[in-house]
C-alpha cells in the first residue's frame, strides 16, 4: 500500500430527500459525533442537489448497495443505511461512519480519500452501485 499524498474530493450528487434527511442527521449528531457530523456536513455542502427522480442509478445514495475497492487492493460490498439500521455483520454500514460518509453521492468509477480515526488517509474507488429497492 502506498501513502496517499493528497485528498481527492470528486463532485457528488444527492437527491433532495437524502440531502434534507442527512443534513438533519448530521446536525443532530454534532454533540454526539462531532468529527463525523462535521465531515458529513462538509460533504453535503459540496454536493450538487437534484430532484429525487433525477438521481442516476450509478450514484450511491441511502439504501444503495455499493462495491468499492481500497488502495490496499481489497474489495467490499456494503449497503448505506442510517445509524439505527447499521449491522456490520450484514454489510449494512451507517452513513455516519468515515466510509459511509465517503461513499454517499459518489458514482461508479469515482475515487475519494477519507481519514480514519487515527487521521490516516485512505482511498476508495466505487466499482458498482446497485440502486436501492423502493419500498
Amino acid at each position: 500500500m502506498t501513502d496517499i499524498r493528497r485528498d481527492l474530493a470528486p463532485a457528488i450528487v444527492l437527491g433532495t430527500s437524502d440531502h434534507a434527511k442527512l443534513t438533519a442527521l448530521a446536525e443532530a449528531g454534532l454533540d454526539r459525533w462531532p468529527d463525523l457530523a462535521d465531515r458529513l456536513l462538509a460533504e453535503l455542502e459540496r454536493a450538487k442537489v437534484v430532484a429525487d427522480g433525477k438521481v442516476p442509478e450509478s450514484i450511491a445514495r441511502m439504501g444503495s448497495t455499493v462495491t468499492y475497492s481500497t488502495n490496499g487492493g481489497q474489495q467490499q460490498t456494503v449497503t448505506l443505511v442510517y445509524p439505527a439500521d447499521a449491522d456490520i455483520d450484514q454489510g449494512r454500514i451507517s452513513v455516519m461512519t468515515p466510509i459511509g460518509t465517503a461513499l454517499i453521492g459518489l458514482k461508479t468509477g469515482q475515487s475519494i480519500t477519507w481519514r480514519d480515526r487515527a487521521d490516516k488517509r485512505h482511498k476508495l474507488t466505487v466499482e458498482t452501485v446497485k440502486a436501492p429497492v423502493e419500498a
